[in-house]
């Protein structure tokens, strides 16, 4: 099984969003073999926690534009990790430090990955 069009068309909405607010390490993964109640996970981090929240309400408008709601939100309170469920994507903003400490990118790792479009920044470290 993989991700359908419509999970991929929201993670590169998604995606986008995220890099116009200058979020860095912006990837995505197709869990939709892994994982029952999902397709993807679109992750990406932020230099301190007011960006956090920018890219997580950048995230929410352009999704709302195409008429995505979220089910639900958690971690806005702290700013560090916020992640935002929207049933066929999962999208996870954290601050650098939560980002290297929980390396979700390792825990994903054996899952596809997802193409996002050139225009994406990304600056991955090495």
């Amino acid at each position: 099984m993989t991700a359908t069009d419509h999970a991929v068309e929201l993670v590169v909405t998604a995606a986008r969003a995220a890099s116009d607010k200058l979020a860095q390490q912006i990837i995505a993964f197709d869990v939709s073999d892994q994982l029952a109640i999902t397709d993807a996970f679109l992750l990406a981090s932020a230099s301190n926690d007011r960006q956090v929240r920018a890219v997580v309400d950048e995230i929410e408008d352009k999704l709302r534009e195409i008429g995505a709601k979220p089910i639900r939100r958690e971690g806005e309170r702290d700013g560090r990790w916020v992640l935002i469920d929207y049933g066929e994507i999962v999208v996870h903003v954290q601050h650098e430090e939560e980002r290297q400490f929980y390396a979700l990118e390792r825990l994903w790792r054996d899952c596809p990955t997802i193409p996002l479009p050139a225009d994406v920044t990304s600056s991955p470290r090495g």
